[in-house]
């Protein structure tokens, strides 16, 4: 098994540490800014997007983080993880989803600006709103920890938990004025015990 990518990518480390959670022990190679080029027609054979992750399994190859996540749970004896039974496999894929559409739109601008100082997100309205936004989708996620006392989708950790706990350390680094959400600070903590985390929430 490969996985292509750097690890300073959310998306690269959100895999590895699923394997972490698995047991299994892929090679990484080092593809992005600043390592080998995506745009070599070697990568862009295996993911014509020419973004990071892709997975390759014996002849399988896959992109897209969070398919390549439950491909892993699937065929890897995952069920722990991304569970069989139609009603809790349809909760961690909703916290999923939402963590890829509703969350990342809303950090997106303000992380990039005021975390990554990228150039071309430097306008301040844009910032605010972003900050706005992202202030609100925290607002959902503390709710729903303070639901469960414990992980995204339920009492017991699961793959919404790798997706989800890697952007809340992105909202935890980047600064501004934020309110208190002691939810999430109690989830942080759980998610800090766990070795994939320790090991690859950190770029």
């Amino acid at each position: 098994m490969r996985i292509l990518g750097k690890t300073s990518s959310i998306n690269v480390r959100k895999v590895l540490w699923t394997c972490d959670e698995l047991g299994l022990r892929p090679v990484r190679e080092d593809w992005g800014a600043g390592r080998r080029a995506l745009d070599e027609p070697a990568f862009l054979a295996l993911n014509p997007n020419a973004q990071v992750p892709v997975l390759v399994d014996d002849d399988f190859v896959l992109w897209e983080s969070n398919s390549i996540l439950r491909y892993l749970a699937n065929r890897y004896a995952g069920g722990w993880l991304y569970p069989a039974a139609p009603r809790a496999r349809a909760r961690v894929d909703q916290w999923m989803d939402w963590q890829a559409t509703d969350l990342n739109t809303a950090w997106r601008y303000a992380y990039l600006g005021l975390r990554r100082r990228a150039p071309a997100y430097q306008d301040g309205a844009q910032i605010q709103a972003s900050c706005l936004a992202w202030s609100r989708a925290m607002g959902v996620l503390e709710a729903r920890l303070g639901q469960t006392a414990a992980y995204v989708a339920g009492p017991d950790f699961s793959l919404a938990d790798i997706v989800i706990g890697l952007s809340v350390l992105r909202w935890r680094v980047t600064d501004f004025d934020k309110p208190a959400l002691p939810a999430i600070d109690a989830y942080c903590l759980r998610l800090a015990a766990r070795p994939g985390f320790i090991a690859y929430a950190e770029p």
